[in-house]
């Protein structure tokens, strides 16, 4: 606990800074704690989207924490090469969205709608009989 009296030597202004790098550090800190709970045998009964999102999550966590890496060593990480591949990923995982956004959407059965059309569009006999007499 020899670290609390340091804790309160830090600046008041870059106490919202530290907040939310705490909450980011926590973020990914669960995202990982999940990852790591799950077995290789789980890792492999998931089908190929599953495992490219996982692989692709996995990927950010760890981009993200050599981010907060950075950060603490004082580098600006906008000026490093990890915002490219940050944004690589999450570009990737954008195309995984869309892909499965795109199988959520109803489609068109185009018979269904062939024959709603044919039969609304259908006059029988008895009904042109009861039209003329009107």
């Amino acid at each position: 606990m020899a670290h609390e009296g340091s804790l309160e030597d830090y600046p008041t202004e870059i106490e919202e800074y530290l907040t939310g790098f705490l909450t980011s550090l926590n973020s990914v800190q669960n995202v990982i704690q999940t990852l790591m709970s799950l077995s290789k045998g789980d890792h492999l009964k998931l089908g190929p989207l599953e495992q490219a999102k996982l692989d692709l999550l996995s990927a950010y966590a760890l981009n993200s924490l050599f981010w907060m890496y950075l950060v603490t060593q004082g580098v600006n990480p906008k000026d490093h090469g990890i915002k490219m591949e940050l944004e690589r990923i999450r570009t990737y995982m954008n195309r995984i969205k869309e892909i499965t956004d795109k199988k959520k959407t109803p489609r068109l059965d185009k018979h269904a709608a062939s024959r709603f059309v044919r039969n609304a569009l259908w006059v029988g006999e008895d009904n042109k009989d009861k039209d003329s007499m009107l």
